[in-house]
């Protein structure tokens, strides 16, 4: 089963990402991710869909 979640940057806060994530077994997903607010790649954390 995979579900939505938010990719949120972990300087600013801003949620800039929405993608797909397999639900079973997996871990919080963080990728290197361009912040437009930033105007540079920063490390973008999972948050859940609200």
């Amino acid at each position: 089963m995979r579900e939505y979640v938010w990719l949120d940057c972990t300087s600013c806060g801003s949620r800039n990402y929405r993608t797909q994530k397999e639900t079973r077994g997996a871990h919080r997903l963080e990728l290197k991710k361009y912040c437009p607010k930033e105007r540079k790649h920063t490390p973008h954390k999972e948050s859940r869909k609200k």
